[in-house]
């Protein structure tokens, strides 16, 4: 169990080591929710290769984290209308998170089903996307 603590520590030490570089990229602001003034973190988009890297990786909000990696406290709506532009980002990373949490509400909400549906996306990113699933 130590060795498994170690490695987490030392994945998590190179996580932050890219905190800066994210968050210049992000401009300080949650790459999904573009909330800004808030504590961000980077945030590993699955599946993660073995070393971290730094194109896996997006800088988001704690809120938007949160209910990324427990779904049971995610909350469909109003918080995530700005995927609609965001699935449109330059940074496949993003693009790959936005359209796995359009994903994720597009049963309640009409606006996401409606996003997904005028999507085009880059074949190696769909193929991202449905990696994780």
């Amino acid at each position: 169990m130590a060795k498994g603590l170690e490695k987490h520590k030392e994945r998590m030490a190179v996580l932050s080591s890219f905190g800066k570089d994210l968050a210049r990229r992000a401009k300080s602001k949650c790459e999904l929710c573009e909330s800004s003034g808030i504590k961000l973190v980077p945030h590993e988009v699955e599946p993660v290769p073995a070393e971290p890297q730094f194109e896996n990786c997006i800088m988001i909000c704690e809120s938007c984290d949160e209910q990324i990696k427990n779904p049971r406290k995610f909350r469909p709506g109003e918080h995530w209308r700005c995927l609609a532009e965001t699935v449109w980002s330059e940074e496949p990373a993003v693009q790959v998170m936005a359209v796995r949490m359009l994903k994720r509400q597009a049963n309640d909400q009409a606006w996401a089903r409606e996003t997904l549906d005028g999507l085009f996306l880059d074949e190696e990113i769909e193929e991202w996307v449905t990696k994780a699933d």
